[in-house]
């Protein structure tokens, strides 16, 4: 309880000097609000526009969580079945690297072209930037299982179904949940880059996305740091819900997650 009292200490206190850091820059350098707004004045817009900045974060939340969770149960099943069958791995997997070498900013015009706007296609784009990482690291792991611990399943002649279900799934969930850790933030990315192409279905109201490209047209710079930092408040809420879940199904058994929430 000690350190983790100083350690909460520790990061009050950096996260105090960032704030006086960023508030000296704008006294020394004279800035005005339109170049770089003061901590003053993104708090008083996060309170002015708080309910606007709520449903815009709720928004991408939603398209952001719709694509990581399709994303987990594609990524999961293509790395079940790459696992089962290396012919099929060599032959088709080198092409899931594609999805991330290609830009999202190039794809995310062509499918809102293809399916409308709204949150469909933005939920498609957070789901095409999540899947490549989950289907890496599952790979990875259902693969790396001890030959040892496979030749004695099938020593008790144990089908492939039990192999894969009762040794190589629980051995590979650290590298799904370290797939999953990196996915979480992404989404929120391509979440947040696909409304800055879809707009909005309603005008007035979108996500985080097309609330940034409201500000910015509008010149509203502080409104702009406001959703910045609403952008950044929900990737970190996707990624430690994803460390959670992490500890949550690991902590009683591997030692990747023990050490971290008992020190």
């Amino acid at each position: 309880m000690k350190k983790r009292g100083l350690l909460m200490l520790n990061s009050v206190l950096v996260f105090a000097c960032l704030i006086g850091a960023w508030q000296a820059i704008v006294w020394l350098n004279h800035l005005p609000p339109y170049i770089l707004p003061g901590p003053a004045a993104v708090a008083a817009a996060l309170r002015d526009r708080f309910p606007s900045i709520l449903n815009s974060f709720r928004i991408t939340a939603e398209e952001a969580a719709g694509g990581l969770a399709a994303s987990i149960v594609a990524g999961v099943t293509s790395a079940m079945i790459f696992a089962q069958w290396r012919w099929l791995r060599q032959t088709l997997y080198p092409y899931t690297i594609l999805l991330q070498t290609v830009p999202i900013v190039a794809i995310a015009p062509l499918i809102i072209n293809w399916a409308g706007a709204g949150i469909l296609p933005v939920t498609v784009v957070a789901f095409i930037i999540s899947l490549a990482p989950i289907i890496a690291n599952t790979t990875q792991g259902l693969i790396s299982v001890d030959e040892n611990l496979i030749d004695l399943f099938l020593m008790y002649k144990a089908s492939p179904a039990q192999i894969l279900f009762k040794l190589r799934l629980p051995s590979a969930l650290p590298n799904f949940f370290a797939g999953v850790r990196i996915s979480a933030g992404i989404a929120v990315i391509g979440g947040i880059t696909g409304e800055l192409f879809a707009g909005s279905t309603r005008v007035g109201e979108g996500g985080l996305g097309y609330a940034i490209l409201y500000a910015s047209n509008q010149m509203e710079i502080s409104y702009l740091f406001a959703l910045v930092i609403a952008a950044a408040v929900l990737g970190f809420v996707f990624f430690f819900t994803a460390m959670f879940f992490e500890w949550l199904a690991l902590h009683n058994w591997h030692e990747s997650s023990r050490p971290q929430m008992e020190e």
